[in-house]
């Protein structure tokens, strides 16, 4: 067993050698990236020939074999660097679906090439235009004909759709109303889009931040029954795996955000000098960004307890809610902070400050309405009545 310092001095070199890597791409790149709605290939190249973006993958199929913990540190510098994550992170959190539920032979299958860069999984397909937070109400459809599935339905804000070769598909198997625990009757899919001859049209949905957000129409496609994970009907139960995966990422997203955000606003008010002094010597400037900084870094703890029941294979759905929810929380206000520091040149692109605005504000929304998470606790952990 690793000392707590070894363990330690581990993370501390990861968090190194990310910030080395990010320094190939600096603010002009990401500039460039969101000024023209690219996809940032080359950075997403770099972080897979690192070994990074294979963080949770196992050695055995060519991961890093890293866990939970690590993999969000590796987010957490991308974003503080002044990086977007989130055009990549989604090859992190579906691990928690995969790897816990899916079959040796589809392990086998996908993960060496994910691992090596030669198969993209970037899609995760739950949301749609009738059942946004409501997952139990999806309507897409998986009817088995022998040894197939016929796909019919909608899904949206599906981002990076069109730079993946994999998507992770949540459809129903069996109709709700024939459903007397509403939590059934879904099935997880790993689609290979490379694969599916028709009936798949994926359509770009102009969003304000660069996510590449996709509708995603899917008509009598065809998914093989050895792609579907797990049980037939058994689907929202290991999505939920998914799930708390992707609020500790995102936390970690935030908490990168966050103090880049604390990091610009107190070297611009330590700097920017009106009417003869520092604007950072009004307390009306310092103490919100101190406030704000004293959030995040409160955040980053709750944010650790989580990725460490995870990776000790505990339940970890309270903390991973409550990270995501302090986490955005703590990088919104500190994004606003920042905004206010800056006055005009804020909104000017060169500083950046508007970009990684727009992009910290999302995480307060998504992939989860911290609205939805306070139910949650609620309902969940305070033992409330349902408040919905």
């Amino acid at each position: 067993m690793e000392s707590t310092a070894s363990v330690q001095d581990a993370r501390q070199s990861i968090r190194e050698e990310v910030r080395r890597l990010c320094q190939d791409f600096p603010d002009r790149y990401w500039q460039d990236v969101d000024k023209h709605e690219k996809y940032p290939q080359e950075f997403v190249d770099a972080l897979t020939e690192s070994g990074y973006l294979a963080a949770l993958i196992p050695e055995e199929y060519g991961g890093a074999g890293l866990g939970m913990t690590e993999a969000s540190i590796i987010l957490e510098e991308i974003n503080r660097s002044g990086g977007n994550s989130a055009v990549c992170h989604a090859q992190m959190y579906t691990m928690g679906t995969l790897l816990r539920h899916g079959s040796e032979e589809q392990k086998g299958r996908y993960l060496p090439a994910i691992a090596q860069g030669k198969l993209r999984l970037q899609a995760f397909a739950v949301t749609e235009p009738n059942a946004g937070s409501e997952t139990t109400r999806i309507e897409t459809r998986a009817v088995r004909k022998g040894d197939r599935y016929i796909v019919n339905g909608q899904k949206i804000f599906i981002s990076r759709a069109r730079y993946s070769d994999l998507m992770l598909l949540l459809a129903r198997t069996t109709p709700y109303e024939e459903l007397k625990d509403k939590t059934q009757g879904l099935s997880v899919f790993l689609v290979d889009m490379r694969e599916v001859k028709k009936g798949l049209d994926i359509q770009p949905l102009d969003i304000m931040v660069n996510h590449h957000t996709t509708t995603v129409f899917f008509e009598d496609m065809e998914v093989p029954v050895e792609n579907r994970i797990g049980e037939e009907g058994k689907g929202f139960r290991y999505i939920i795996d998914g799930w708390n995966a992707e609020r500790i990422l995102v936390a970690s997203e935030s908490i990168g955000d966050g103090r880049w955000f604390v990091d610009r606003a107190s070297k611009y008010a330590t700097n920017r000098v009106v009417f003869g002094r520092p604007i950072g010597t009004n307390q009306g400037i310092q103490f919100p960004i101190a406030k704000a900084y004293a959030h995040v870094e409160a955040a980053d703890l709750m944010r650790f307890a989580a990725a460490s029941k995870f990776d000790r294979g505990e339940k970890c759905g309270a903390e991973a809610n409550m990270a995501k929810l302090l986490a955005s929380e703590a990088a919104w206000e500190a994004a606003d902070v920042c905004m206010s520091t800056y006055g005009g040149y804020g909104f000017a692109r060169d500083y950046d400050i508007e970009r990684k605005f727009r992009e910290t504000r999302l995480l307060v929304a998504a992939p989860v309405s911290n609205n939805m998470v306070l139910a949650f606790l609620g309902q969940n952990v305070l033992g409330m009545p349902r408040s919905y």
